[in-house]
This record gives C-alpha cells, sequence and structure tokens, in this order.
C-alpha cells in the first residue's frame, strides 16, 4: 500500500457505491464489515510470518525481554 495524497482506488470506488445517505444502523454495519476484513487480513499476515519465520512460544518469551526502543 502507498498514499499518494489523491485519493486511492478503494475510496474512488467506494465513492461510488456509497453516494447516498445512510442510516446510521446501515453505516456502523458497513465500518464493522471493513474493519473486520482488514482486521482478517493482517491476522493472516501475521500467521503467515509466524509460519515463515519459525516463531514459536520460545520467541514470545524472549521478546519480553527485548529493547525495541531506539534513542533518539
Amino acid at each position: 500500500m502507498e498514499a499518494t495524497g489523491r485519493l486511492t482506488n478503494i475510496q474512488l470506488e467506494l465513492l461510488k457505491l456509497f453516494q447516498y445517505n445512510l442510516p446510521d444502523a446501515q453505516l456502523r454495519d458497513i465500518k464493522e464489515m471493513l474493519a473486520k476484513y482488514f482486521a482478517e487480513s493482517a491476522s493472516d499476515e501475521m500467521d503467515k510470518l509466524w509460519d515463515e519465520r519459525n516463531f514459536n512460544e520460545e520467541t514470545i518469551e524472549s521478546w519480553k525481554s527485548d529493547h525495541l526502543r531506539k534513542k533518539q
């Protein structure tokens, strides 16, 4: 994904689809559907990364003691 300063392809498509006012309940449903979609996509990518890098419970435990913040 790349931020460009102009409308993205998804923004343009959503504008076409939602040119009418929706009741608040429908708007909430659509927001929830989009949130679930992107959450599932992120979870799928994390599962893929977990498998590719052979992470396990020991990996998680070792991360607890890592200091990853950079000094500025």
